[in-house]
């Protein structure tokens, strides 16, 4: 804990309010660096009168938009048609194309909550942006959706610290142990992902892979289609 608390404590103390938004986009993409340290220090650091509270929580914020959004530009060039390509290699031993199938077919119909929700939920909220990228999620909602999320995350991990004060590392004292545990299931996840995956081609059974891969944003283009459709009906009407 220390080798971090220290690193950020001198950047929130060297360059105030700028400090906490850099932290906070720099870890939205590197997700070892944790949030629960970074926002109770600025909390601390508000109460003791050395930082602006409003304009903590304000420069946070748009350090976790920017992050994102670095995120989700790189989801999109990687783009759900590479990845799917990729899946199909003998070698890719991950997942295979279904699984990436069906993944992104959830997505597309959830993906909004998701986005929401996964803000909430230590390191799901960095790698969530990926997938909205590849979704081609319409980017004005992915950053409302990611301003809302965050700013509501940010606002509570800051009020925190100001109220804890010295004690604001109590805060990553009870959060670590969330973190490692979701890092744990997610670890699970990809284990049990790989071993299903090396033990079909083992047995020869590999699944049979789709003619062409799922492609996002589908559901909501027929809906638009569908929508300009009723359109033309009622003009000509």
């Amino acid at each position: 804990m220390q080798s971090i608390t220290g690193p950020v404590v001198d950047v929130i103390e060297s360059v105030g309010e700028v400090g906490v938004g850099g932290l906070i986009a720099l870890e939205t993409v590197l997700p070892p660096i944790p949030s629960e340290v970074i926002l109770p220090f600025a909390g601390f650091a508000a109460a003791d009168g050395r930082l602006n509270a409003p304009l903590a929580w304000a420069c946070a914020t748009v350090g976790s938009l920017l992050g994102a959004g670095i995120l989700y530009w790189f989801g999109h060039a990687l783009s759900y048609e590479r990845l799917y390509h990729l899946a199909g290699k003998p070698w890719f031993f991950l997942f295979g194309q279904k699984d990436l199938d069906r993944g992104f077919r959830f997505f597309d119909r959830h993906g909004s909550v998701v986005v929401l929700v996964g803000r909430f939920v230590p390191l799901i909220r960095s790698i969530v942006s990926v997938p909205a990228g590849m979704d081609r999620m319409p980017l004005p909602r992915f950053l409302a959706l990611t301003a809302l999320g965050s700013g509501v995350w940010n606002a509570a991990f800051i009020a925190l610290g100001y109220r804890l004060r010295e004690d604001y590392e109590v805060v990553e004292q009870y959060m670590g142990p969330v973190s490692r545990g979701v890092l744990v299931v997610c670890a699970i996840v990809l284990v049990w992902l790989v071993v299903r995956r090396v033990r079909d081609r083992r047995a020869g059974g590999a699944e049979a892979e789709e003619a062409e891969p799922f492609h996002p944003g589908a559901d909501r283009a027929r809906g638009a289609d569908h929508g300009s459709d009723r359109a033309r009906v009622r003009a000509e009407d």
